[in-house]
């Protein structure tokens, strides 16, 4: 049986200037995109429930023990 990804990355928001769809306090899922972390920022799935691009500078990036990572993967 293959495998999950055990990659999976999250972030704690800590500001939300401007954005309806973040809210400060909150632990996010950060999928990947190389070329926005070049740029200074990070592909978030936001409040709407869709991804969009986000200033890493709003964020602090979080390791997660793998349960809580299933408890908010499957939450959402």
């Amino acid at each position: 049986m293959a495998q999950k990804n055990t990659a999976e990355k999250f972030a704690l928001c800590i500001e939300n200037k401007d954005c309806e769809d973040l809210e400060k306090k909150k632990i996010y899922k950060i999928l990947p995109d190389d070329k926005a972390t070049e740029e200074g920022y990070l592909r978030v799935i936001d409040e709407s429930g869709e991804d969009y691009l986000y200033p890493e500078s709003y964020f602090i990036m979080i390791k997660l023990p793998r349960k809580a990572q299933d408890a908010l993967l499957m939450a959402s």
